[in-house]
């Protein structure tokens, strides 16, 4: 073990050791140079591994965003196809209404349910067992609409036969259908009002060679 013997000079503030300890032993250059080398090492790979991290969120946002511009077009084709179907069965071109109802379904087949013109436009085509379907998803997303009811049975009456169907819903009496449908046809809303359902009635008139 190193002995020290210190000395206390009276004239002075500094005390004396006869063993002074060894000085702080100085980094070499070299290895500070390493240290520092390290140190950048550190930095870039923690940059890089950011920047990864970064570009990788990136891509994900840019997947999302992709898929939903996708998804948004492809709702704005199938509005499109819909207005211009919507368009050709109030001009009376029934089959070529439901051309672009179909078209609007490739387009955005999510709009299945929601897609109750294409039954009117498959009941005047006499597809009514398919007319049925289309009123019945309809029904199933929204229970409280009674016309897509209406029309979802009337489509079944067709399929499973008139007597059957006077049974659970209809009256029966044609005359005083016609009737009804032809003086709502000849009402000034009827003849002016643009609107798609008096239009679809002029359609039910066309259909059956009804003079308006």
């Amino acid at each position: 073990m190193m002995s020290c013997k210190c000395t206390y000079a009276p004239n002075s503030s500094h005390t004396t050791c006869s063993n002074p300890l060894p000085p702080l032993v100085k980094v070499s250059s070299a290895f500070s140079r390493d240290r520092s080398f390290n140190r950048r090492h550190v930095v870039v790979a923690g940059v890089s591994i950011f920047w990864a991290n970064v570009g990788t969120v990136a891509v994900a946002a840019a997947s999302m965003s992709a898929s939903m511009l996708s998804g948004s077009n492809s709702a704005r084709k199938a509005s499109l196809f819909v207005k211009r179907g919507m368009q050709l069965l109030v001009q009376g071109n029934v089959e070529a209404s439901l051309t672009m109802f179909e078209n609007a379904l490739l387009s955005d087949p999510r709009q299945k349910p929601y897609l109750w013109q294409r039954g009117l436009s498959l009941y005047y085509a006499n597809r009514f067992a398919e007319g049925a379907v289309q009123f019945r998803e309809d029904v199933a997303v929204n229970p409280n609409d009674t016309e897509e009811s209406i029309w979802c049975f009337i489509c079944e009456a067709r399929v499973q036969g008139v007597e059957n169907a006077r049974k659970q819903f209809l009256e029966g009496n044609a005359e005083d259908a016609k009737s009804a449908i032809l003086a709502a046809c000849r009402t000034p809303y009827g003849l002016r009002s643009g609107d798609y359902m008096a239009s679809l009635a002029k359609v039910h008139c066309k259909c059956r060679g009804w003079e308006l």
